[in-house]
């Protein structure tokens, strides 16, 4: 589902019949400015989904950025002003903050975790634990907020999984059956030593280790050839990153970039008393 197509059923969502209690007033038109503020310091994503947003439904509105996705904006700071028909772009303003509240949550969390790591060589990557729908607009707020991307979707890149190596009959069997029908580079998930020793001595290209202990992720780096890369995944905290990127991994996973980012706090003032 694209950006257009994403708008248009938050749209028809939020605005199936019209805006009844707006569409009641008798005031066909109120000319004038709203401005969006930010009401914590954030860093900033969505900017395109939020324009487009307030264009489909109020088309003459005219919109001036003070900031740009991946900025970091500072509480009370005005993020941009919006010039045009006050009670179209109210119309708009729910479904546009939205998309702009969700997403520059994603970038701020994003941004904490990249803090924390900044010191190291680490780099911090999303998941796939995305809304449905809304992926690549997700991954590109991650990237707003300093991170980096794993693959996009299934087709993107082969990751063996604990239920892979289940159903294949076990870690080497899974590798060497995969070998036998593509050649691209394959990450594989481990669980504890003996599975990261196997995956070594099949010369993957990443090993994912999920859910260890720093002390046994520390002893995987250290017997890991820098041929093969490093992802430590799974319970990823803010408080517990730091430690591991310390380890020397190549990378850490976190689902919680995107499945649980609050909504950065923005609001639309109208400047109503101005009219």
């Amino acid at each position: 589902m694209n950006l257009i197509e994403l708008i248009d059923a938050a749209i028809k969502e939020d605005i199936p019949f019209g805006d009844i209690t707006t569409g009641s007033l008798p005031i066909k038109s109120k000319m004038g400015e709203a401005h969006l503020i930010a009401k914590e310091d954030i860093l900033l994503s969505g900017v395109e989904a939020f324009e487009q947003t307030v264009q489909k439904i109020a088309p003459e509105t005219k919109i001036k950025w003070n900031f740009k996705d991946s900025d970091l904006v500072l509480r009370k700071q005005v993020i941009a002003v919006l010039e045009g028909n006050l009670l179209q772009i109210l119309k708009a303003e729910r479904i546009a903050l939205n998309f702009l509240g969700h997403l520059s949550g994603i970038a701020t969390l994003t941004g904490c975790f990249v803090k924390k790591v900044e010191n190291t060589e680490t780099k911090i990557l999303d998941t796939r634990k995305t809304l449905p729908g809304y992926r690549e607009l997700e991954k590109k707020a991650v990237r707003d907020g300093g991170g980096h991307n794993h693959r996009m979707n299934l087709s993107d890149a082969i990751l063996i999984k604990e239920n892979h190596i289940q159903v294949a009959g076990g870690l080497r069997s899974a590798i060497e059956k995969i070998r036998t029908q593509i050649k691209d580079d394959i990450e594989i998930e481990v669980k504890n030593m003996d599975e990261a020793k196997e995956a070594i001595e099949l010369q993957v290209q990443r090993i994912m280790l999920d859910n260890m202990s720093n002390e046994d992720m520390a002893q995987v780096v250290e017997m890991t050839p820098s041929s093969i890369e490093t992802e430590a995944s799974g319970n990823m905290t803010i408080d517990r990153v730091q430690a591991v990127a310390e380890l020397g991994v190549n990378y850490i996973s976190v689902g919680a970039l995107t499945h649980s980012a609050p909504c950065a706090d923005v609001s639309m003032i109208f400047l109503w008393e101005d009219l």
